[in-house]
């Protein structure tokens, strides 16, 4: 295959990483910072590694990266163009991950998600745990490799997992997920209580997104018993300010739907204060069968109210899944 290597200098061209780690599409914090840190725990390994993301990074992202003083990771839609090898981080499902994945070879996995659609022709390192968050797996393996954590991704790691465990208000926090903060905390000198609040309050600014960014601003394919199902979640103080935009975020869906074949398209609309959600639900007279058996709801104009929900990975997917 030919690379076109014509914009790059000759110290670029050096510095070219020969494997890429990265975590899935619409990046969450975990998944930036989930690459960020297994690639710097790698590289104090002898591995060859960089960090990039498929996609940018949220407000809430930004916002740890901003106070930790590290820059987010180059975005890349494709990575056989660049390397041979990978390494993937908070994902493993193919359709979650870069559009190429088929043509590179996946060394390393990471990941605290169900495992599914995922197969290798050679042996590689699988690492997953039913914690959290991906970043509390790597605390371990930190740990376990007894490399020092930087000061910076220790905040970052923290970040990610008060991010994906809704400071420990997730029905997905283990205890391990709580010590991994405790010590990552002392590490990066913060106050984990009152920083994870202020880091969660500014990924819920919505104002300035339109009805399509909000349905992919983290966002998920699954593959259930053979029909295509989309799992979007939106984090907000203000459901009320949220749903005013129910017609707009249903039109959006819907054109999502008609390109993409979804059978199902759930929208998971969550209140970080009182672990309360909302769900918009559009798709095939079978996929909302499918969603009101899952949750033994009755869908009312579209829409479903989900007591207590706040987490995709525990108590959306599964009994979807089921339910199919």
């Amino acid at each position: 295959m030919w690379l076109d290597l014509s914009h790059m200098d000759k110290k670029e061209y050096l510095l070219m990483a020969e494997e890429l780690v990265f975590g899935h599409q619409n990046p969450d914090t975990d998944a930036i910072v989930a690459a960020i840190a297994f690639a710097h725990l790698q590289q104090q390994r002898g591995y060859d590694t960089e960090a990039v993301a498929l996609g940018e990074v949220n407000e809430e992202t930004a916002y740890a990266l901003d106070h930790f003083n590290h820059q987010a990771p180059r975005v890349i839609t494709r990575a056989s163009v660049e390397v041979k090898k990978v390494m993937l981080v908070d994902h493993n499902e193919p359709q979650q991950s870069v559009s190429d994945i088929a043509d590179v070879k996946v060394t390393h996995v990471i990941d605290h998600h169900r495992i599914m659609g995922f197969d290798t022709s050679e042996p590689l390192y699988y690492r997953a745990e039913p914690v959290g968050c991906t970043s509390t797996i790597l605390w371990e393996l930190y740990n376990e490799e007894n490399v020092t954590i930087p000061a910076d991704i220790a905040g970052l790691m923290l970040s990610a997992i008060i991010s994906d465990t809704l400071l420990f208000k997730s029905p997905t926090t283990t205890p391990l997920d709580q010590q991994a903060v405790k010590s990552l905390a002392k590490i990066a000198n913060v106050d984990y209580e009152t920083y994870g609040l202020e880091m969660l309050k500014a990924g819920t600014d919505l104002s300035s997104k339109s009805e399509q960014e909000l349905i992919d601003l983290d966002a998920k394919s699954f593959d259930m018993s053979g029909h295509s199902v989309r799992v979007a979640q939106i984090n907000t103080v203000d459901l009320d300010d949220v749903l005013a935009r129910q017609t707009a975020l249903k039109t959006a869906i819907q054109a999502e739907i008609s390109e993409q074949h979804y059978d199902l398209f759930v929208l998971i609309i969550t209140n970080i204060l009182n672990s309360d959600s909302e769900a918009v639900v559009l798709g095939s007279d079978q996929g909302k069968a499918a969603f009101e058996k899952a949750f033994n709801k009755q869908l009312v104009n579209d829409r479903a109210n989900l007591p207590g929900v706040v987490s995709r990975k525990k108590q959306v997917v599964p009994q979807l899944t089921e339910a199919y």
